[in-house]
């Protein structure tokens, strides 16, 4: 079962900071993640979600392929390629893995301008090592699906100085 994990921070850049060394211990396999997402609110209030999977380019890239492959059979690769690249970006940009875009903007739109949140969906981790590389990192758990004591531990994690 997955476990979401929503931290908001009262720097503009913080979250993304701290996506970053998610990132970094996804690389080490001391947490598998499903979906990451850093959320900004700039000071005129906008708000600009920073996935890590573009899945526009992603859809325009695979319908490309397939779209050439099709389009060999009928003798005309390009316009199958680009009928197939227009289909896929349309359909990664409909596409919606993870979290939820419009929850996270929901919550977003609680937020204090200059800030940001973190939006994390964990398949797995090994808990211990990654409390300790986001110790002292500051942020205020705004939602979990955690236990209260597993939650608690994390925001004793975030609390406490580095």
């Amino acid at each position: 079962m997955n476990t979401l994990v929503v931290v908001g921070y009262n720097e503009l850049h913080k979250a993304e900071e701290v996506r970053l060394t998610l990132i970094k211990l996804q690389k080490d396999y001391l947490i598998d993640m499903e979906d990451a997402v850093a959320v900004t609110k700039d000071e005129k209030g906008k708000i600009k979600l920073h996935q890590a999977i573009n899945l526009t380019a992603a859809g325009a890239a695979s319908g490309g392929f397939w779209g050439m492959l099709v389009g060999m059979i009928f003798l005309n690769p390009l316009l199958g390629m680009a009928v197939g690249a227009a289909a896929g970006a349309t359909s990664g940009a409909l596409a919606d893995v993870g979290i939820n875009d419009q929850f996270m903007k929901d919550l977003a739109a609680t937020m204090t301008p200059n800030s940001s949140a973190l939006f994390v969906l964990v398949r797995q981790s090994t808990p211990d090592k990654v409390l300790e590389e986001v110790k002292g990192t500051g942020g205020t758990i705004l939602k979990t699906s955690l236990s209260h004591e597993d939650e608690a531990k994390l925001q004793a994690a975030l609390n406490a100085a580095k």
